[in-house]
């Protein structure tokens, strides 16, 4: 290929791609296919027509619909509502479990490890059987098309098998983050009216127990819509019982038909997923989405940012409860890969434990979040040293943006050089990447090398024009097929959070930033700008700058009210272990954050914490931190992992 590449500058890149990823890529091959000399040809031509492009994406990967689709983009809905594929026919399962079994049947479909040592495993055909009487189970529960079923579970395999289940069905699923209080599954499981709960009698987590039902009880009696729950017994403890509504997983598969069980013929349109972003509010939204946009979406971006394909063996570190979860459960299998999942924590019981999954399941594509990568950094090289990661041909990384040092050191010590760091940036509602990476097109550290393939991505300022070099909202121009078809029975807030701002243009509500090499770069939620005396700063760009101090693990800032400034910056520091926590480190740390973006950006004050609130797949939650240090209604914290986290911030006193 000759050309610029998204217009970047190789000369900026800490990584380009060598002969023989070239050679692999699939989507080198697509732009082959498409006539299309580089990727800046191709992306200019998907902005122009994006039905021609996802016409072209879904054939690359082989979707075949039945009956094939009347026609490719309807907007005459306007764009917030686009309809894509229409009067197609598509369920997902049947191109992710049905066809492969048939075709491969002896190929791995499916790997599980758990926290003990303990593994699993499935074949393409086993697959199909363990789903097939999922389904037979569910619908003896009375499950029927377009019923709603809450997925309350570990990453144990049953939540693969359940997931695929709901779908074979025709039903919807929604996905419940396995770390929740009662509350927040009571919240959403009565919000979407589901029918029936599909969760464990418990689950260890760093060897202590976690008592998964009893939580389950106690959402169930305030979420009334929900007649039945299938219990998997995993963890062997005890539980209460209810006779009326318990049943236990391996009883009724057991009593379910060994008969293959045909997939129920849904349109591409028909819903499959009610999945919970939190909100501002104490309220969290229900992205509600298709089988022809959600999972073509997630199998489109693996195969052409990742470079999945048939026989690499997928893990992304994350929860069912999380978009990435349902995001490989669909797009891994899809492509011919093998999904391998584990339950349990990186680090446990040694630091190695993360690097051990690696080498001894072959992992190919391993995805992780960075702040997972500062948390393993501080163990060392010699973890991931000890290990043969060989195996590996892509990393990815999602969820929050990157700082220097912990992207070489997973660039140096994981991938020793040669690895291609994926980034990859998009949300719960866009069904996978707005931003990316790709294995043909070079990457400057913590940058994307552009928009997905196929997303008409652009930077703007307040007056909705693109701007280069500066800092602007993140915002699409194009619609796409994974776009979420509104928020479950809140179309007005739909509207209000995406499309209010700029007439017929999704504000995504991030701040990026295209440099003058041409790498794109996300500075954090636009919502969670500090502006400091009339000067505006993401919140990640003074967390990467406290970060350089060599005491400083991780941090956190956010804006506060000032008299004087409008408002100031409140910096949260957690240091390396052994580090005298004093004033004088304190001033240390805001005197490193001067250096690096100038005295305006002077904390007001930098405070040492133990740790930081976080979901459990490592994000910060920055507004959570901000409402307990000014002793605000916190609003929805469902999705935050340990709530302790809090006590310290609020007992700072900033209001």
């Amino acid at each position: 290929m000759s050309g610029p590449l998204f217009g970047t500058d190789t000369d900026a890149a800490a990584w380009r791609p060598s002969p023989a990823y070239l050679q692999r890529s699939r989507l080198a091959r697509f732009l082959a296919a498409t006539g299309s000399a580089d990727l800046e040809a191709l992306q200019a031509r998907a902005v122009a027509d994006p039905a021609w492009f996802w016409q072209a994406a879904v054939a690359d990967i082989g979707v075949r619909f039945d009956p094939e689709p009347g026609t490719i983009l309807d907007t005459t809905r306007g764009i917030e509502w686009a309809r894509w594929f229409s009067g197609a026919g598509f369920n997902y399962v049947r191109m992710a479990v049905d066809e492969p079994a048939a075709a491969r049947p002896d190929e791995l479909a499916l790997v599980w490890e758990g926290e003990d040592g303990e593994m699993r495993q499935f074949t393409r055909a086993q697959l199909r059987w363990a789903v097939d009487r999922a389904a037979r189970a569910m619908t003896g529960l009375g499950v029927e098309r377009g019923d709603r079923v809450g997925i309350f579970l570990p990453m144990i395999p049953e939540a693969v098998i359940a997931v695929l289940a709901v779908g074979k069905l025709g039903a919807i699923y929604t996905p419940i983050f396995s770390g929740y209080g009662a509350d927040a599954v009571a919240s959403r499981l009565a919000d979407c009216e589901a029918k029936l709960l599909v969760t464990a009698d418990g689950f260890a987590r760093r060897g202590k127990p976690v008592p998964m039902k009893a939580t389950a009880d106690e959402a169930l009696a305030r979420a009334a819509s929900v007649e039945r729950c299938l219990v998997v017994r995993h963890a062997g403890s005890q539980v209460a019982w209810h006779p009326q509504r318990d049943e236990w997983w391996d009883a009724a598969v057991i009593s379910a038909s060994a008969e293959p069980l045909e997939t129920v013929a849904t349109d591409a349109n028909d819903p499959f997923m009610v999945i919970y972003t939190s909100g501002t509010t104490g309220r969290p939204k229900g992205a509600l989405h298709v089988h022809g946009g959600f999972p073509i979406k997630a199998a489109v971006d693996l195969a052409h940012a990742f470079d999945l394909q048939a026989g690499d063996t997928l893990f992304w570190f994350t929860d069912m409860g999380w978009m990435m979860g349902p995001w490989a459960v669909a797009g891994a299998p899809m492509l011919g890969a093998t999904l391998f999942i584990y339950e349990g924590t990186p680090d446990y019981p040694g630091p190695d434990r993360l690097w051990g999954l690696v080498e001894r399941h072959r992992i190919t594509h391993l995805g992780i979040s960075p702040t997972l990568v500062r948390a393993l950094m501080t163990h060392g090289d010699e973890p991931p040293a000890a290990h043969d990661l060989s195996s590996l041909v892509v990393l990815g990384s999602t969820g929050e943006p990157w700082n220097p040092d912990p992207w070489w050191w997973l660039f140096r010590a994981v991938g020793g050089e040669r690895l291609p760091i994926i980034n990859y940036s998009g949300g719960t509602e866009i069904s996978g990447g707005i931003l990316g990476c790709t294995t043909i097109a070079p990457i400057a550290a913590c940058s994307f090398s552009g928009p997905s393939p196929g997303m008409a991505a652009d930077v703007i300022d307040a007056e909705g024009r693109p701007v280069r070099g500066e800092v602007g909202e993140l915002v699409i121009r194009q619609p796409w097929p994974g776009m979420t078809q509104g928020f479950w029975h809140d179309r007005e807030r739909y509207l209000e959070a995406y499309w209010s701002r700029l007439p017929g243009v999704w504000v995504h509500g991030d701040w990026a930033r295209i440099d003058d090499a041409g790498f794109w770069y996300i500075s954090g939620r636009s919502d969670d700008t500090i502006k400091v005396a009339g000067k505006r700063i993401g919140p990640a760009e003074v967390e990467s700058a406290a970060v350089s101090h060599p005491l400083v693990v991780e941090a956190l800032a956010v804006g506060v009210p000032d008299e004087i400034k409008g408002e100031t910056i409140a910096l949260f520091a957690v240091v390396r272990e052994g580090a005298e926590r004093s004033g004088g480190l304190a001033a240390e740390i805001g005197q490193t954050v001067v250096e690096h973006l100038g005295k305006s950006f002077k904390p007001g004050a930098v405070h040492l914490v133990p740790s930081l609130p976080r979901t459990r797949n490592g994000k910060i939650l920055r507004r959570l931190a901000r409402a307990a240090y000014l002793g605000l209604d916190p609003g929805d914290t469902s999705s935050l992992e340990d709530a302790s986290t809090l006590e310290p911030i609020r007992a700072l006193g900033g209001a």
